[in-house]
């Protein structure tokens, strides 16, 4: 008999599609995947640092990351260390987030942002999943800039 339940059972999800490459368990895998924003800054319609008003010395610092991901080999053939990233810090509504866009725009590489609360979660585990989904897709479009909004 628990051969006949097991069987009405497969059938029951067979029918309601949840049996099938994905398994039992395709809305959880929705749930792991992070939802950020995404602008191309190859398309040169961006923000660039003209947009950006004030913050001088936070341009100039970053205008180096610009450089680098422009031509890199100059700076690996002079033995520089490679910049890995950057904390941006200030009050909200400084030109944070403005100053990050202009630097992909400025350096033509996709700009991949999301808030740090989409990582804080009830269910144990899907912050991580999260973060693995975000550098996921930054290793497939590489280089770029992944801007984390509001990391607490």
């Amino acid at each position: 008999t628990w051969v006949v339940s097991v069987g009405i059972l497969w059938y029951i999800f067979r029918l309601a599609g949840i049996s099938g490459r994905e398994g039992a368990f395709s809305a959880f895998n929705q749930l792991k995947r992070a939802r950020f924003t995404i602008v191309d800054g190859k398309s040169g319609k961006g923000i660039s640092f003209k947009d950006v008003a004030g913050l001088h010395e936070a341009k100039t610092e970053v205008k180096e990351f610009v450089d680098y991901l422009k031509s890199p080999e100059r700076y690996l053939q002079l033995g520089a260390k490679v910049p890995r990233g950057a904390l941006l810090l200030g009050p909200p509504g400084c030109g944070k987030t403005l100053l990050a866009k202009a630097v992909a725009t400025e350096a033509q590489v996709p700009f991949l942002a999301i808030a740090g609360s989409e990582f804080v979660e009830v269910i144990g585990g899907l912050g991580a999943a999260r973060v693995r989904s975000l550098f996921k897709e930054a290793r497939a479009c590489a280089p770029c800039i992944v801007y984390i909004d509001e990391l607490d």
